[in-house]
């Protein structure tokens, strides 16, 4: 029969595990991808029309990537507590949203995002419902997106073509990512129901 692991023999092995540049990039790309595709799915629903969200223009929303891989750093080891998982992922995507938000708004006038009417909110900035998705998004991500994704990059990675792939994958997307940055830097993505007046 196998042996029964301990939890800390879990945790042991997760932290013996390395995973590098070629995982957290396409995951940063992956979780970009998702959240503006979202965002863009519940206008969608809302105002019956395709709203392209987020300062940038290409189809990624950078505060999901981010706040995936804050997550995966500070929670990847809480991989079966998953209701430490969610209130923590409440909490550290929140922070994140609230700050986004201030620095936005510092720095080109306006708002991509404004909570005023929604139950619960504090300055507009996040709200309830907002946090409550963070922390079933965060306990979906740790406890079963990420486990998956540790497995297909050890498959890719095992062979040479897998890794040259992976490898033109991640550049294309900094480049392209890079691009649109710079871009956005000086003209950001604004209009109807993608961007807010500040009240301020």
């Amino acid at each position: 029969m196998d042996r029964k692991i301990s939890y800390a023999e879990l945790i042991r092995q997760k932290r013996n595990e390395t995973y590098g540049f070629f995982f957290y990039t396409p995951l940063f790309f992956l979780l970009s991808f998702a959240g503006w595709l979202w965002e863009v799915l519940i206008y969608m629903g809302m105002e019956g029309e395709f709203v392209n969200r987020g300062v940038l223009f290409g189809p990624w929303l950078p505060i999901y990537g981010t706040g995936g891989i804050i997550l995966s750093f500070v929670l990847g080891r809480y991989e079966y507590k998953p209701v430490r998982v969610f209130f923590i992922s409440m909490l550290l995507c929140s922070v994140l949203e609230y700050l986004a938000s201030w620095i936005l708004e510092r720095t080109w006038g306006i708002r991509w995002w404004d909570y005023s009417n929604d139950f619960l909110n504090i300055s507009g900035r996040i709200c309830l419902w907002g946090s409550l998705m963070f922390g079933l998004s965060g306990w979906m991500l740790i406890c079963y997106i990420i486990p998956y994704m540790r497995l297909l990059y050890r498959k890719i990675w095992k062979t040479e073509n897998g890794r040259k792939l992976l490898q033109l994958i991640c550049l294309a997307l900094i480049l392209l990512f890079t691009a649109d940055a710079t871009f956005a830097a000086d003209f950001p993505n604004m209009g109807k129901s993608i961007s807010y007046e500040s009240p301020s």
